[in-house]
Order: structure tokens, then C-alpha cells, then sequence
């Protein structure tokens, strides 16, 4: 059951880190659901506060790869 709640919440954090249009709102809404997510996941083993560090960090990252990818995509359209 865990593991299927971590899944979900993981997948939830990868679909809002591509909310925003510039580098910037990416990489910080992908570091504030990683952070929620992170502190849910981190209250099943009673370290929220670890666990919210750990989540908006990893959260950050994917915002910003999501970034990177969108404007690659949109260099590739223009040519």
C-alpha cells in the first residue's frame, strides 16, 4: 500500500512540475509539490520534515528538467 501511495504522489509531483511557462515557475512548482509530497511521504515513517527537504529538492530538479525539455520541444518546432 506504501509503495502504490508513493507511486501516485510521484506521478502527481511529475505533472505539476510542468505547470508555468518560464524556468522559474517550473522549477518552483515542482519544488513545492515535491515538498507536499515529500512531507506525506516522510510522515509514514515519522520524518515529514526530512522527507519535505528531500521532496522539494527532487522536485526542483524535475521542474527544471521539464523546463529544459519544453523549450528544447519548442527550438525543434521552430526549425
Amino acid at each position: 500500500m506504501k509503495l502504490l501511495q508513493i507511486a501516485l504522489m510521484l506521478g502527481l509531483v511529475t505533472l505539476l512540475a510542468g505547470c508555468g511557462t518560464t524556468t522559474t515557475s517550473r522549477t518552483a512548482s515542482g519544488a513545492a509539490a515535491g515538498a507536499a509530497t515529500g512531507a506525506a511521504v516522510g510522515s509514514l515513517s515519522a520524518n515529514a520534515g526530512k522527507g519535505a527537504a528531500i521532496g522539494a529538492a527532487a522536485g526542483a530538479l524535475g521542474g527544471y528538467i521539464v523546463d529544459q525539455n519544453e523549450k528544447e520541444k519548442e527550438r525543434q518546432r521552430r526549425y
